[in-house]
């Protein structure tokens, strides 16, 4: 298998710095060939030199039609590389790009200018939510003057919860504080999460369940008890609109329950629960678990789709 590392984004958003740093690393001054693909041409160009040294061979598609397997062997067979390296043209939809079946994806990292992000969020939502979406890191740079680097980051993990996320400045890479913006009492006897509080309350539990270890809170759920799920168990969750409209997904986390068997699957309750971060089978590890105080049937809410747009 040959391996392949694609770096996407749109133009502009520090692709070509990022390889450029890759691939000055002594730990990249590796044997064989290096096959870079460059599929958009930005302001900043490649050294030669660094080419050289890295023994990195660049070969430029410009057009989205060149893009496909049988010239991406052919190339392969030209210059017969150990790895390849796509910088990706954020303007092709990357879930149409198509692999020689022998090339392996070994890593898939995305660029983000933080400065246009709101930009390409609002207006190109879908070819942004296509480049993240299987991407191992996510990294916004140029976050100069940016105070709300939360919201970017619930929205990054709307899409893809299991990224990480990486905020650079001018100086280099800065740790966001977020607990000050949450829009819940972290102190509270009972942290009571409506919609946009629920949303928050699940992605930021993923990166901090410290913050949430010991605490109760209260929401409203939908109910789903997944098959072969351990008995005494069930999975209180918000239906949530992570990109568009046919992007939907159930956020919710494994409850214990010990009357578990008198519910049934989308009903509507309300739960009031302490969280506490345990092993969990289909969690493969670690990871957020609740325990209900109570469980009571209530309405269903008047929104009950929450959204991250």
């Amino acid at each position: 298998m040959k391996p392949v590392f694609v770096i996407n984004g749109f133009l502009e958003s520090g692709k070509t710095e990022f390889i450029t740093y890759t691939l000055a690393q002594p730990y990249f001054q590796t044997r064989g060939k290096t096959l870079l693909l460059l599929c958009e041409e930005g302001e900043i160009e490649y050294d030669d030199a660094l080419l050289k040294k890295s023994n990195t061979i660049l070969e430029l598609i410009e057009e989205e039609a060149d893009f496909n397997t049988t010239h991406l062997m052919e190339l392969e067979k030209k210059y017969k590389p150990e790895r390849i390296i796509i910088e990706y043209n954020g303007m092709w939809n990357y879930k149409n790009m198509k692999l020689p079946w022998h090339w392996k994806i070994e890593q898939q990292i995305t660029t983000i200018d933080a400065s246009t992000f709101p930009m390409y969020f609002t207006n190109m939502k879908s070819l942004l939510a296509e480049m993240i979406r299987k991407s191992e890191m996510i990294i916004f740079n140029r976050c100069d003057g940016i105070k709300d680097l939360s919201s970017y980051k619930r929205n990054i993990k709307a899409i893809n919860q299991k990224a990480e996320i990486i905020f650079e400045d001018a100086n280099g890479e800065i740790n966001e504080m977020m607990e000050e913006e949450l829009p819940y009492d972290l102190s509270a006897p009972i942290l009571e999460l409506d919609n946009t509080g629920y949303g928050i309350w699940y992605l930021d539990s993923l990166d901090h369940i410290e913050r949430y270890e010991g605490k109760t809170i209260q929401f409203v759920a939908m109910v789903l008890i997944p098959e072969n799920f351990p008995k005494g168990y069930f999975v209180p969750g918000r239906m949530a609109m992570t990109c568009c409209a046919e992007d939907m997904a159930f956020l919710g986390f494994a409850c214990e329950y010990d009357k578990t068997d008198t519910l049934t699957n989308k009903q509507w309750v309300k739960v009031t629960a302490t969280v506490s971060k345990e092993y969990f089978a289909d969690y493969n590890g670690e990871g957020p678990v609740l325990h209900a105080v109570r469980v009571e049937q209530t309405n269903k809410p008047k929104e009950e789709v929450i959204s991250f747009m």
